[in-house]
């Protein structure tokens, strides 16, 4: 059998479970109401939460990037690519989630597989949240740490695990928001588990930050947590409205993720350009507090208008509302069907979620309006 015969043969057999997924072109800016592949829609599918991503405060602030910096950093951040603007940002994003240090990395992804390789290795562990995403997982996998898994948002059998092992490091990671459950995790109190068991904790903020805790601050803000053996990532490329990504913490966690993270170390820099843009961006999230409060509306109008109705949205008290379906053929059949009215939900299945929970991840932002919610709320009680 030939490359091309077996790769066919592996394609066809997602396609008989449901499971093939297709890119969609967009053709303007990232907005509610947008272009794609040629047609206008309401798009409900994007992590834009506060509507950032075509701000034209934060364009002006890249393009004035570009006259500043130009468009490519040309080297990594240990070489010859860490710029004024990668700086700044960085204090800055210390300040705003009220920690003493940060690191920026290129992508969310790229910052879980660096600061976990960096950190553990054979003898350790990860202890990890069933439902956490593929990037920590991966992480995980590739710092050669025993991972050890646990039910979702389960305290208990956490515990049980970690009284019981040996390892020589512990970390707790988890999603500080679940990426497609919406639901949060108990945060105060897997830093309490930290401490009794002499364990650190690692928050993937990707979903929380810019959205909640006082001025966007993120999760650990909001739940009032502080402490030396706390590790906190956020993705800048949902909420933020522009790209990459950070880690804050003590000091000497950013100096020992400088040495020693692979992520960080074998890669060119991102523009100088997007975190001159990103500056201007942490501003607007700070002060425009009503993005916050307009999205926390959306959401209530959401949950409000189905909740008489026969569909099931999974409890979320975040951008992040899911529609159980649990069949992938409905779940598709679902999405076409609003497709087809305009309006763009995307149908989830597994890998990406565990089998017999396929479902319509309904994305909201601060961009839509309440007619939009209305709509999609009538479209599906139609349906």
């Amino acid at each position: 059998m030939s490359l091309r015969q077996a790769l066919a043969g592996d394609l066809a057999a997602v396609v008989q479970r449901s499971q093939f997924r297709r890119r969609r072109v967009l053709e303007s800016p990232q907005l509610p109401h947008a272009v794609i592949d040629g047609r206008s829609v309401t798009a409900f599918c994007s992590n834009d939460y506060l509507g950032l991503a075509a701000d034209p405060r934060i364009a002006a602030a890249a393009k004035a990037g570009i006259d500043r910096y130009g468009t490519g950093a040309g080297a990594s951040h240990l070489i010859n690519g860490h710029v004024t603007a990668h700086h700044e940002l960085e204090l800055a994003l210390a300040a705003f989630v009220r920690m003493p240090a940060a690191l920026l990395f290129s992508t969310g992804y790229m910052a879980n597989l660096g600061v976990v390789t960096a950190l553990l290795g054979r003898g350790d562990a990860v202890f990890a949240d069933r439902l956490n995403h593929a990037s920590l997982n991966d992480a995980a996998l590739l710092s050669r740490a025993t991972l050890k898994r646990f039910p979702h948002n389960d305290l208990d059998a956490l515990e049980q695990q970690l009284r019981t092992t040996k390892a020589r490091r512990r970390l707790i990671v988890v999603d500080a928001v679940f990426s497609m459950d919406g639901d949060a995790a108990p945060v105060a109190g897997l830093l309490a588990l930290c401490e009794r068991y002499d364990a650190w904790l690692m928050l993937d903020d990707a979903h929380g930050f810019g959205v909640l805790g006082p001025q966007g601050r993120g999760t650990a803000t909001q739940a009032g947590i502080r402490s030396e053996r706390l590790i906190y990532m956020a993705t800048l490329g949902k909420a933020a409205g522009v790209a990459g990504a950070f880690v804050a913490g003590e000091p000497e966690l950013v100096e020992l993720l400088i040495q020693h993270a692979r992520t960080y170390i074998f890669t060119t820099a991102a523009p100088a350009l997007q975190a001159h843009a990103l500056l201007t961006s942490l501003q607007l999230i700070e002060h425009e507090e009503w993005r916050r409060s307009r999205l926390q509306d959306l959401i209530a109008r959401l949950r409000g208008g189905l909740s008489g109705s026969t569909w099931r949205l999974l409890p979320s008290g975040t951008a992040i509302q899911p529609l159980m379906i649990g069949d992938n053929d409905a779940a598709v059949s679902l999405a076409e069907r609003l497709a087809g009215e305009g309006l763009l939900v995307p149908a989830i299945r597994p890998p990406t979620v565990p089998q017999g929970t396929a479902r319509l991840r309904i994305s909201l932002s601060a961009a839509h309006t309440p007619e939009d919610v209305d709509r999609l709320v009538a479209a599906l009680c139609a349906a």
